[in-house]
């Protein structure tokens, strides 16, 4: 069983064109614009009660007679057609003089809006631009301040060092004037002093032309002996080199007939080293010969082993006289 519908589709019907109309649109509603202005939940608030699926399929509906045939063409139930059709222009003409006025109010507000954000804004800048110019003010007095608090220091302690200037200017000018005279003083004796130190260094130059004099005379006289003594020297010169180079000639016939001697005195070694190795070998020879006879003869008795021995000493002198 349906349940009854709160509102009547005339109901519904002429709150939404009242809901249109509100809107104050001069063209016919588009489907997007439609949905914008009217839905579910706004016709449902407006009229107060209502089945949510009734009013979506009466809205519907609705939409498309009035996207389809616009808003123009559109029949006001239970109205004449005339006084419908004067109506119509003449909320037309409403809407129009209403969206002119909104229009203009609109920008007419904007242009307040724009116009109070531009000046707050203005505002804004000044009382910073104010803001920072104050605080800069405050630092520069407190700088000021610090700077006229150190000024007057400097200036109390500047005074005090003026006046210890003062007095130090004026014993510096005492001591100056003592200075002044001390120097005349001491001018007046350096120029006593220059003057003794010129007469001395005349008498010291005559002296040291003299001494100059006598000196370049001795040494002309020592030069002269010293050529004369170096004559002498080369004279005595010569004749040494003359006698080393006759030693030098005696040194190397020396040397000459040294050298001979020891040649012949080797020759004459090598000699009687030669002869002794003879006479060694001939000795050799001779025990060797004497050996065999000296063996039989040695049994019969001392007597005849003296003549043999007599004999055989005769035979080697003669021997070795030979050879």
């Amino acid at each position: 069983m349906s349940r009854p519908a709160a509102a009547t589709p005339d109901q519904i019907r002429s709150t939404v064109l009242a809901m249109l109309a509100e809107a104050g649109d001069a063209t016919p509603a588009t489907g997007t614009r439609f949905r914008q202005l009217v839905s579910v939940r706004k016709l449902r608030a407006r009229l107060g009660a209502g089945d949510p699926a009734t009013l979506a399929r009466a809205l519907n509906a609705i939409e498309a007679e009035v996207v389809r045939t616009g808003l123009a063409e559109i029949a006001i139930p239970g109205i004449p057609p005339d006084i419908a059709e004067q109506m119509r222009a003449l909320w037309q003409a409403a809407v129009t003089v209403q969206l002119d006025d909104v229009m203009h109010l609109k920008a007419d507000a904007q242009q307040a809006i724009a116009a109070a954000d531009a000046a707050r804004t203005d505002a804004e800048l000044r009382v910073e631009l104010l803001r920072q110019e104050l605080t800069e003010l405050r630092a520069a007095v407190a700088a000021r301040d610090a700077e006229l608090a150190d000024l007057r220091a400097q200036h109390g302690v500047l005074k005090d060092r003026c006046a210890a200037l003062d007095a130090s200017a004026q014993e510096q000018q005492a001591q100056l004037d003592a200075t002044a005279a001390g120097r005349t003083a001491q001018e007046h004796a350096h120029r006593e002093a220059l003057d003794e130190a010129q007469h001395r260094y005349e008498a010291l130059s005559r002296q040291l032309l003299q001494e100059t004099a006598h000196q370049r005379e001795a040494l002309k006289k020592e030069h002269a002996q010293s050529a004369s003594q170096l004559k002498f020297a080369e004279r005595r010169v010569a004749a040494l080199e003359a006698e080393r180079d006759r030693l030098d000639g005696e040194l190397l016939q020396e040397r000459e007939t040294r050298q001979q001697a020891v040649g012949e005195a080797l020759a004459l070694k090598a000699v009687n080293a030669s002869q002794h190795a003879q006479l060694s070998e001939l000795m050799r020879i001779v025990s060797a010969l004497e050996a065999p006879r000296r063996a039989p003869a040695a049994s019969p008795g001392l007597a005849t082993a003296k003549r043999t021995r007599t004999p055989a000493r005769g035979g080697g002198t003669s021997r070795t006289k030979k050879s």
